[in-house]
């Protein structure tokens, strides 16, 4: 793909993700993406089939995004707070994508429902592996699964990043994350 696609391909994403974060992916148009864009609607139909094509592109590029920040905190000292901070920093970073992976995770049964599921295998394996990792080291309390520990962990950070961005925006991204590990804390203590 050149730099000029790739750029491009850029451009959409973002003028569709402020769209679909601030009225959701079903109230908005071509147009109004490719006027958001500043490009042509053509352009749209060059890059992506049709909107439903974008949208499915563009959740998979931000899951893509998310994945890489979780995979190299897995390399981090203290692995579960930098997997914690690596995620709310992606949802401060791009909150409208939170906005629209909830609004679409759980609406059942919802137009993206079988590439949400996928993408969203994709980041709690991620998570999977550091409870894995706890779990293994005999730190995840008695009775704790490992695959639940995982869709609690993503879920809750999914929540409360949210809850932050809209209800607390004045709290810094380290409150945020400390308050998280409070939360969390249980899953260092030792059997």
């Amino acid at each position: 793909m050149s730099a000029r696609t790739t750029a491009t391909k850029q451009k959409l994403f973002d003028a569709a993700l402020k769209l679909v974060g601030e009225r959701g992916a079903a109230s908005v148009t071509v147009d109004e993406i490719a006027a958001e864009a500043g490009v042509a609607k053509g352009t749209i139909y060059y890059n992506f089939a049709s909107k439903d094509a974008l949208v499915e592109a563009l959740l998979r590029h931000g899951v893509e995004i998310l994945a890489g920040r979780l995979r190299s905190a897995e390399e981090a000292e203290n692995s579960l707070e930098a997997l914690v901070d690596e995620m709310l920093g992606f949802w401060a970073e791009y909150p409208a994508f939170g906005q629209l992976l909830v609004s679409e995770l759980w609406r059942t049964p919802g137009q993206w429902h079988g590439t949400l599921s996928l993408l969203r295998d994709d980041i709690v394996s991620i998570v999977r592996g550091q409870m894995k990792r706890l779990s293994d080291a005999g730190r995840l309390p008695e009775g704790v699964e490992v695959g639940t520990a995982s869709a609690a962990l993503f879920g809750t950070l999914l929540v409360i990043a949210l809850d932050w961005q809209v209800f607390q925006p004045e709290r810094s991204r380290a409150q945020v994350r400390d308050s998280v590990m409070h939360l969390v804390r249980g899953l260092g203590q030792a059997r």
